[in-house]
């Protein structure tokens, strides 16, 4: 990457036309700037209205946001997808123009975006717009971090572009963006919901229940699917602010392409590194909220206790805890988890730290973590096989890392769970839950009712 000095963004737009005309081919250029206070949900309403998708991320533990609007480049990749993102990212970087006198996590160019879960599961029409992968460069970044706004511009230059012509457009979207005036959309009322053939699905937490009696596997997480209609096409915006006002332990997240929207507020951090400091989160266990602070007190104890929950939560920890071992040195690992509550849901919780051994990356850990025991099982190869020969569903970016990671090797991904894929007055909601060797599908059916709640609460449902 090309890091230049601090410049107006006329001077850089004609420095990277310069630089077009020259390499004969189009060219990034990144510039950041610090501006006065914008409302995130604001500037996510308004990226409506500026030509291309919009991105949507909330670390709500460190109030971290980013919200993007528009697409400066995409970057897709199937076969060898890990491998392949991360080429092309880095082919990317390495011919920009980078202004950003910050450097701060999140500001300058990023990819954002995420992958499927199993690629190797045949795609039905419902994932048409979001395949193996696809990660996108937002033309304009709204960066909150630590309370201070920062605003990236990525543009592709053109060698025949002008730079007066971009400057004017530039200007007149950014004026649009910063504006705080703004109309939240109506929140959206289900009209009817329709679960996906539950008997079926309880029929095959059975059958995953012997294949493990058997000895074919120690644990198999199934995944099921409710449909759900609206009244009219839905808004994306109010949907985002619901989630930020109610789901306070989460991660808030939506990735918009083709009309369709991917959103959720999954509690499941997969893995973040800043200045080479990795976390990786063990969640695995589940258990409603008390009533009262009595109740919900004697729930989580029963919840560290439970010796099926204990059992599912452990494989999650000592598969992370393996996973990163060749990647990272300095690993902590406690010794027990403790109860991490969200609104609806407590699960059971474990922090991995460790540093990020130099030469490798957030996405060789990604690669290595994905799936977790929480949402694949164990072994990963027999619980998968399994997995994409029986389920119905077609889980698509349900349970896969969604991320972003920045041109200063900093990142961040969580594991989409708490998920709906949302398209014009129709969408769909996903949930699932560990099969271990005593698992009553009943009970798991009811875990999995109680998973859908979260999303449903947010789009006029139950």
């Amino acid at each position: 990457m090309i890091q230049t000095e601090v410049k107006s963004l006329e001077e850089a737009l004609d420095e990277a036309i310069v630089m077009a005309k020259t390499k004969q081919a189009p060219q990034l250029l990144s510039i950041s700037e610090q501006i006065d206070n914008v409302e995130p949900i604001a500037f996510f309403t308004k990226a409506d209205d500026i030509k291309g998708d919009r991105v949507f991320w909330l670390s709500s533990e460190d109030e971290f946001y980013l919200v993007g609007a528009g697409q400066a480049y995409s970057i897709k990749a199937d076969s060898d997808r890990f491998v392949e993102m991360e080429k092309q990212w880095n082919k990317l970087l390495s011919d920009a123009i980078i202004i950003n006198p910050y450097k701060l996590p999140g500001t300058g160019p990023i990819a954002i975006g995420g992958f499927a879960f199993d690629p190797l599961k045949e795609q039905t029409a419902l994932w048409d717009h979001f395949g193996g992968s696809l990660f996108r460069v937002p033309t304009y970044l709204l960066t909150v971090i630590d309370g201070f706004c920062y605003l990236t511009i990525n543009i592709i230059v053109h060698k025949e572009d002008h730079a007066k012509q971009l400057l004017y457009t530039i200007n007149k979207n950014k004026q649009h963006l910063l504006n705080d005036h703004f109309t939240l959309p109506k929140s959206p009322s289900i009209t009817a919901k329709e679960e996906v053939n539950p008997h079926t699905w309880k029929q095959l937490v059975l059958k995953a229940t012997k294949e493990i009696k058997d000895g074919q596997a120690n644990k198999i997480v199934l995944a099921r699917e409710m449909k759900v209609k609206f009244e009219k096409d839905v808004a994306i915006a109010p949907i985002v602010k619901q989630l930020i006002d109610t789901q306070t332990n989460s991660y808030i997240f939506a990735i918009e392409n083709e009309q369709t929207c991917f959103i959720g507020a999954t509690p499941e951090r997969l893995v973040r590194v800043e200045d080479q400091k990795l976390l990786s989160t063990c969640l695995a266990g589940t258990a409603p909220r008390g009533k009262t602070l009595e109740e919900d007190i004697q729930i989580g104890q029963c919840l560290l206790t439970d010796p099926k929950n204990r059992e599912e939560h452990d494989f999650v920890v000592k598969m992370i805890s393996k996973a990163i071992s060749d990647y990272c040195e300095n690993i902590n690992v406690p010794s027990e988890p403790i109860i991490y509550p969200l609104k609806n849901l407590q699960h059971l919780f474990t922090p991995v730290k460790g540093t990020l051994k130099k030469g490798n990356s957030i996405i060789d850990i990604v690669k290595q973590l994905h799936p977790t025991p929480a949402l694949g099982g164990l072994p990963r190869g027999k619980s998968l096989t399994f997995i994409r020969a029986n389920e119905e569903l077609d889980r698509g970016w349900y349970g896969a890392p969604v991320g972003w990671l920045d041109a200063y090797e900093n990142g961040e991904f969580a594991v989409a769970i708490r998920s709906a894929l949302l398209r014009g007055s129709q969408g769909s909601l996903f949930a699932g839950c560990g099969v271990v060797k005593d698992s009553d599908p009943e009970a798991e059916y009811q875990e999995t009712t109680i998973k859908f709640t979260p999303m449903l609460s947010v789009l006029g449902g139950e």
